[in-house]
């Protein structure tokens, strides 16, 4: 008689990046897929999944989970439940709460973390101030990236061109990609100086400080840099089909250069800081006037322009939202709730496929921060992440569903489609029906591709 094996989902249609889907099972042994097909195997459990459809565990690889550092704006306990709870399996997180530059205080936060997480994830660093040494003991370290500002952000200080291009010749083999915040420093300074000087507080100053200009020049600068080191560099945030572009055209001329969207860009206007002020106040802002613009990014997104999706899942609650004028108030829109939710309303509205989504929110993030294909696939060996999802069932958008302490969600109101019903982790249901239903501790950390092992 066969072994009985720890899981089995039967019947459910299967979708990955390579555009297949068909009705199939899935064999989950020890955290890992098994098998896909038809096997006469007995399971010790079975997941009656027909009528769903079955996707990779999606990898959100841009939110800031502020701990250690701030934890009422979020925890690493509230964050990646609603990570899970999503269809998020693993998330890359950004220190900005206390900020990671070096080995050692990479070790410390992932300690910190290691019975705080429902989900499994990455970290990276920050560009150290201090020493190119630092930048490579976070990357022997595990860190998944080198986040570096091109202008100061959230308290972080820019790193000037010249200290980027020496890490970059340096650490270019390392395969660790440098992550950037791409808004020129000394445009949005005087912007920034000539605003408040005429005693601007409404919430067009937000636009007008981070000028899409601003987003240009860096972009090119940085762009420029990774063509001449080869270092693998993807720009955050790209607000705007301009900036894509400026992205593929360097890309095109040899530059390993890649461009990260996220959902705000596709679906939040320009004008909308008008009304809202503060809910709106993320940057680079939202850059969209026109249905011609967001169908401009929407192109983007589907031809392989824009090469993967995250959240940029920054959040406050809505008291720190309203605690100040424009300009003291945090940046960012919590996001972490909502990003698979919009696309996956977008696909089943006919916008992008939905291999073209599990690539871009699963595939791709694995592949470009090395964690393929242990992440972001569900081949024979790979983890058994995945999620169950209902093309048929429709919701609106609420507040009170949101689980990240954030409370709230610029996308509150909106009908969408589809639904994560359950999600897996290494073969663990830790999400079903909106809501998270395993412990912090559950997630792991991944090391990011430059990790040494020492003794």
């Amino acid at each position: 008689m066969a072994r009985e094996i720890d899981l089995l989902v039967r019947g459910a249609t299967r979708v990955g990046a390579m555009g297949d889907e068909n009705e199939i099972d899935l064999y989950v042994q020890d955290g890992k897929v098994m098998g896909w097909g038809r096997l006469d195997l007995p399971a010790r459990e079975v997941i009656d999944a027909k009528g769903l459809h079955l996707l990779p565990g999606m990898i959100d690889a841009h939110v800031h989970f502020m701990d250690p550092g701030d934890p009422t704006r979020e925890d690493f306990s509230s964050g990646s439940a609603a990570g899970a709870a999503a269809g998020v399996t693993t998330i890359l997180e950004h220190s900005h709460g206390v900020r990671v530059t070096d080995g050692t205080s990479l070790a410390k936060k992932i300690d910190y973390l290691k019975d705080r997480s429902v989900i499994d994830f990455g970290l990276g660093a920050h560009f150290s101030p201090t020493s190119l040494n630092e930048i490579g003991e976070a990357m022997e370290g595990g860190a998944a990236f080198i986040k570096v500002f091109t202008c100061t952000t959230h308290g972080v200080t820019a790193v000037e061109n010249g200290f980027l291009l020496a890490a970059m010749k340096r650490f270019a083999d390392r395969g660790v990609p440098f992550l950037v915040h791409a808004e020129d420093e000394s445009l949005t300074r005087t912007a920034e100086i000539e605003l408040r000087r005429t005693g601007r507080e409404d919430g067009m100053v937000i636009p007008q400080w981070r000028s899409p200009l601003a987003e240009q020049v860096a972009v090119t600068t940085v762009a420029q840099l990774a063509r001449a080191t080869g270092a693998p560099t993807i720009v955050a945030h790209c607000s705007h089909p301009r900036i894509v572009d400026i992205v593929n055209e360097y890309r095109a001329r040899g530059a390993s250069l890649f461009a990260e969207g996220c959902p705000q860009y596709f679906y939040l206007r320009e004008d909308e800081i008008k009304e809202h002020g503060a809910f709106r106040k993320f940057t680079p802002p939202a850059r969209a006037k026109t249905a011609e613009d967001f169908e401009a990014m929407w192109e983007r997104l589907r031809n392989g322009s824009i090469s993967y999706l995250a959240s940029d899942h920054a959040p406050s609650t809505r008291a720190q939202k309203t605690e100040g004028s424009i300009w003291d108030v945090h940046f960012g829109l919590p996001g972490i709730d909502t990003t698979l939710a919009v696309m996956l309303d977008a696909a089943c509205r006919g916008m992008l496929s939905l291999s073209r989504l599990v690539e871009l929110y699963a595939l791709m993030p694995a592949l470009l921060y090395g964690l393929y294909p242990q992440k972001g696939t569900l081949q024979v060996g790979s983890d058994a992440d995945f999620i169950l999802v209902d093309l048929n069932a429709t919701r609106v958008i609420r507040d009170e569903d949101v689980l990240s302490r954030a409370g709230w969600t610029p996308f509150a109101g909106r009908e969408i489609r589809g639904r994560v019903v359950s999600t897996y982790l290494r073969g663990q249901k830790v999400a079903e029906g909106g809501r998270s239903v395993a412990r912090p501790g559950t997630g792991r950390f991944i090391p990011g591709r430059g990790y040494r092992k020492t003794a």
